[in-house]
């Protein structure tokens, strides 16, 4: 049954793994939990119903990868579409949130058209093998950037953009300590160390004041004031064109870069170096924003996150539907699980990082033709807050580079084709 459900392997793959790769991808995930609602707020939406629109997306569109894709991957509202929506079409183009709902909707159908046309594959195949290579680890970069930020540990400054935290006390210090305990246990090959660390920092985060249990079961909001909330007065104008085409060229891009990334790091590529699962995992992406959408949320993605799951071990189905399930948990037992703060998260994201840049190893830094621009993709993502942006810029450059350093035969027509559309997207 597990087989059947889950895809899960006797004798390859094991239960407890599963499970405990499933609620360390969960914990390191959860803080999205309280984000999402808080940015959500800005718009004028309801926050309890958007803590609960959350909750309820992430388990349906996690369980859908559980069972229909079976892979290790979550899904839940990515955090630059959430941006984007909240304070670039809400608040500084001033447009209302149900217009913007509605701009997320129509871009979940496209996607879901793309998907179903091959268009996503052929993308993918058109990004070079260099620049896959270097998505893996740009992306540990922007995670371990994440948790530092995310904990104090970097914070920002005026004259250089950012600096060092105080790491002498409160959620830096927590966070210096739960990377120790975490690494520690890493090195002396203990089982579960991602979520033991998790744990660990967590209760330490208690005498210092940072951990604070608030009870542990709550009632959750309805989401009735969001559900359907659509304002389809303005669907052919300029302006909402360009909103969905950015929706969907983020979406597109941040989910590509993520799933490459991370199926680099677990070597989930066949032996011809492909991703045979890859169209499975797109339906359940494109799928899931639109009825995202519906629920009230902002666009959803494969959340990177999940490299803390698969490092732990998780390979099927079965990690994803323990992530899930956590999440369903989680609506009851908000203030329990919203409990575990940032510097006790950010510890994994930290090593996780680390242990992404394992991919970048594949590129020829001989080959300054390749690696140029692997390095260019790996550093706009931290720099940029972006894994999307550390795509296009790398393809661009890689391009351009080998166009004008007399290597163009090495540039496939894919290649030329991304590099042209995303120079158009700058301009236009």
């Amino acid at each position: 049954m597990l087989k059947k459900l889950f895809g899960f392997e006797k004798g390859t793959h094991n239960v407890r793994t599963e499970i405990m790769a499933g609620v360390t991808t969960f914990l390191t995930m959860a803080y999205i939990l309280a984000v999402q609602p808080s940015i959500m707020e800005e718009t004028g939406m309801d926050k309890g119903a958007v803590f609960t629109s959350t909750v309820l997306i992430s388990a349906f569109a996690t369980m859908l990868m559980a069972l229909y894709a079976k892979l290790p991957f979550a899904i839940a509202p990515g955090m630059g579409p959430t941006a984007f929506f909240a304070y670039t079409v809400c608040i500084a183009m001033g447009y209302s949130w149900q217009f913007a709902l509605t701009a997320v909707l129509l871009e979940g159908l496209f996607f879901i058209l793309l998907t179903i046309s091959n268009l996503r594959e052929k993308i993918l195949e058109s990004i070079p093998e260099g620049i896959k290579n270097a998505i893996g680890a740009g992306i540990g970069l922007f995670i371990a950037f994440i948790g530092l930020k995310s904990s104090g540990v970097i914070v920002q400054s005026a004259g250089t953009l950012v600096e060092l935290g105080d790491v002498t006390s409160g959620s830096a210090l927590l966070c210096l300590i739960g990377v120790l305990i975490t690494s520690v246990l890493i090195v002396r090959n203990v089982s579960g160390a991602l979520l033991i660390g998790i744990v660990a920092t967590t209760l330490i985060g208690i005498p210092l004041g940072i951990t604070k249990i608030g009870g542990l079961f709550d009632i959750p909001p309805s989401i009735s004031p969001i559900f359907c909330k659509f304002d389809f007065s303005q669907v052919f104008s300029k302006d909402m064109i360009m909103i969905v085409f950015i929706f969907l060229f983020v979406n597109i891009f941040d989910t590509i870069g993520t799933l490459i990334g991370v199926a680099s790091h677990a070597n989930m590529y066949d032996e011809k170096g492909q991703l045979p699962w890859i169209k499975k995992a797109f339906a359940v992406d494109a799928i899931s924003s639109t009825v995202g959408a519906m629920m009230g949320s902002s666009t959803t993605s494969t959340f990177v996150e999940s490299a803390a799951g698969i490092q732990q071990g998780g390979r099927t189905g079965l990690t994803s539907f323990t992530t899930a399930t956590c999440f369903l948990i989680a609506i009851f037992l908000a203030p329990f699980f919203m409990a575990v703060p940032a510097a006790a998260t950010a510890p994994v994201m930290i090593i996780i990082g680390v242990m992404m840049m394992n991919s970048f190893k594949k590129v020829d830094l001989q080959d300054y033709s390749e690696s140029i621009p692997a390095f260019v993709c790996v550093i706009f993502m931290p720099l940029t807050y972006s894994i999307s942006n550390g795509i296009i810029f790398g393809v661009i450059s890689y391009v351009v580079i080998n166009a004008l350093g007399n290597k163009w035969h090495k540039v496939n027509t894919g290649s030329w084709v991304l590099a042209i559309l995303f120079i158009l997207k700058f301009i236009l």
